[in-house]
């Protein structure tokens, strides 16, 4: 009997104590929010990610740089070692046919129209005007080429010489 009692009081101190009225409740206090410095693991790999792809990117440019670099120093020193100007427009010819071979190997063997098909092939259209096209053909084996005609010629060439090397823009 003891022991209903007990359990009887027992049941009746915890009734009375779980009303809402006697809990002792106080506000409650929610951790700080977290900070943003330093980031979470995954953005360390997001931002590791974004610097390498960067990193590549620059160096890409720069190779591609200095590769259009050495194309134009090579015109340049060929064109420098030609004395007249008749030398000058065989040399922007040979240049043109060695880079003309990059992208047909059989360029070498062609001339004529032949050739010239092949030195304008592309999308962008004629790259050079018809008096120019008939200076790179007979300009290397004319006896006397005008000095402005040969310097006319020389910034064109450059341009499809480096498009042809792959060095274009």
């Amino acid at each position: 009997m003891a022991v209903l009692a007990a359990c009887a009081w027992a049941a009746q101190a915890l009734a009375g104590a779980t009303s809402p009225e006697d809990l002792p409740l106080r506000p409650s206090h929610n951790p700080p929010p977290p900070s943003w410095w330093p980031p979470a693991p995954g953005w360390w790999l997001v931002a590791g990610g974004v610097l390498s792809v960067l990193a590549v990117g620059a160096w890409w440019r720069w190779r591609k740089r200095q590769y259009r670099l050495r194309c134009e120093g090579l015109f340049q020193a060929r064109l420098a070692l030609a004395k007249t100007p008749a030398a000058e427009v065989a040399a922007m010819s040979e240049l043109l046919r060695r880079a003309a071979r990059r992208r047909e190997p059989a360029a070498v063997a062609y001339a004529g129209d032949d050739w010239l098909r092949v030195v304008e092939g592309g999308r962008r259209g004629p790259h050079f005007e018809p008096d120019q096209q008939q200076l790179l053909l007979e300009g290397g084996f004319r006896r006397q080429v005008a000095a402005d005609e040969a310097a006319a010629l020389r910034a064109p060439v450059l341009r499809r010489y480096l498009q042809l090397m792959g060095a274009g823009r």
